[in-house]
């Protein structure tokens, strides 16, 4: 998945691959005179060819490194070019990768990456840094909530008895032509439950926005939606047909988003 960070003015393109940061030096110099030129100009150096061999050396066990010794005693001749496709090509680098299409360019491994933006500025590479330490601490408080959510539930599923009433976000009594129509996707049974629409129409009416109707749940949504999941599940085991189903785990939603609502716990929880 492509994220971006904002460096002195410069939105820069990040993703990840097998648990590896990559960070696009195309976009640090895009704004720079002669940007692009400067990446080749960069992996010219001397100095740059050693490191990012080493790198690859302590990294990539199919490194090529007779053909990277060879590229190293060429470099530092005024005849010497090379590119980041010939480097990638002759050597096997994995650090340094070219990418095409609408989100194409030179990345590098955020090691390498850190390297170069050094190399541009001492200055920009502490922010880069900065930046993209911040994007890392939300990464892990995203993941960190998954795991206070799971343990909070436990404390506050047993109120779902109690009769506290909010009247706010409650699901809506399903009009009876849902109740007749078959789902081919159990998914959308507890989308249309709870959130009164399925994946594809929430798409539809919000063709702008990324990813589906529950990346935009709320905290108490998500709570009754484990809770219509476990349900659904038990339903199926007992042979009801869907449309019942349907209509059960609506009226569960409504009832358990009136009580989650009004409850302290879930109050003080919030989805980043």
């Amino acid at each position: 998945m492509l994220k971006k960070i904002n460096v002195k003015g410069a939105k820069i393109t990040l993703f990840s691959q097998e648990k590896n940061d990559f960070i696009s030096l195309t976009d640090m110099v895009r704004n720079l005179e002669n940007g692009l030129v400067l990446i080749e100009k960069w992996l010219r150096n001397k100095n740059t060819i050693e490191f990012i061999g080493i790198w690859e050396q302590i990294n990539n066990q199919n490194f090529n490194s007779p053909e990277f010794g060879g590229i190293k005693d060429q470099a530092g001749f005024n005849r010497f070019t090379l590119s980041v496709k010939q480097w990638i090509q002759k050597t096997n680098a994995i650090g340094i990768i070219a990418k095409t299409g609408r989100y194409g360019g030179t990345y590098a491994h955020k090691d390498i990456a850190f390297e170069f933006a050094s190399w541009i500025s001492p200055e920009f590479k502490l922010f880069l840094i900065k930046e993209f330490q911040r994007l890392k601490e939300e990464e892990n408080e995203k993941k960190s909530l998954g795991w206070d959510f799971k343990r909070s539930l436990v404390k506050i599923n047993y109120r779902i008895h109690t009769d506290a009433i909010k009247e706010n976000l409650i699901p809506l009594k399903l009009p009876k032509q849902r109740e007749q129509h078959i789902y081919a996707n159990e998914a959308d049974v507890l989308n249309i439950a709870l959130f009164g629409i399925t994946a594809k129409e929430w798409k539809n009416k919000n063709f702008d926005k990324q990813g589906n109707v529950r990346d935009y749940a709320n905290v108490a949504q998500l709570v009754c939606l484990a809770n219509l999941e476990n349900l659904n599940a038990l339903f199926i085991e007992q042979e009801i047909g869907q449309p019942e189903r349907l209509m059960q785990l609506n009226k569960i939603a409504i009832s358990q988003m009136k009580i989650l609502l009004g409850n302290p716990t879930v109050k003080k929880l919030k989805i980043k």
